[in-house]
């Protein structure tokens, strides 16, 4: 008779996941995971196939959370897409200051055999194309998306690193830079 499992991926996937906030990148081995889960490395391997496999399944499970949020946030906001676009940006923001490692893994990936992939990331972009489509123009979506996707995660990445070093309020820094990106984008669309 076979042994029990003692852990499945979703377990494996959320060890991880908590090893990567905690501890870092660097610091997120299969022995780590296995340890957190409570057996021993080699039982990894029976789901999981190695560390860079790890890595894009969290990579993934965090794309998955990022999402689930984002269209959380584009249904429960519906009106006026000037009010939505800077609903989504605070969600990302927020995510970020969560979730931070989680975060630059997604936005910053290790290597491309640790990159979510790209169906899942399609699904994270979803909100934002919709609402820069209806913003700018179903012509000019993916060039409006890329532009606030650049200068959101600039932002955030700058602001984690502790980059911002001449002072001022953040809160109202993001705010100025997401009201403009929408009238500017606006201004483009029949809504300007």
């Amino acid at each position: 008779m076979p042994t029990p499992d003692r852990t499945s991926l979703d377990d494996i996937v959320r060890a991880a996941r908590d090893l990567l906030e905690s501890e870092g990148l660097s610091r997120l081995s299969m022995q780590a995971v296995a340890d957190r889960v409570g057996v021993r490395a080699p039982s990894l391997y029976k789901r999981v196939r190695n560390r860079d496999d790890l890595v894009r399944l969290v990579a993934e499970a965090t794309v998955a959370d990022l999402t689930q949020r984002l269209d959380s946030v584009a249904h429960a906001t519906p009106g006026d897409v000037r009010l939505r676009l800077p609903q989504l940006a605070r969600a990302l923001r927020t995510f970020a200051h969560e979730q931070p490692a989680g975060y630059r893994l997604v936005f910053s990936p290790e290597t491309a055999a640790t990159t979510a992939s790209a169906e899942t990331v399609a699904l994270a972009v979803e909100p934002l194309l919709t609402v820069v489509a209806e913003l700018a123009g179903p012509d000019d979506a993916l060039n409006a998306a890329r532009t606030v996707t650049a200068w959101a995660t600039g932002f955030i990445a700058m602001e984690l690193a502790g980059a911002f070093q001449l002072g001022g309020n953040l809160d109202s820094a993001f705010e100025f830079g997401i009201t403009r990106l929408v009238a500017a984008l606006a201004a483009r669309s029949p809504l300007g």
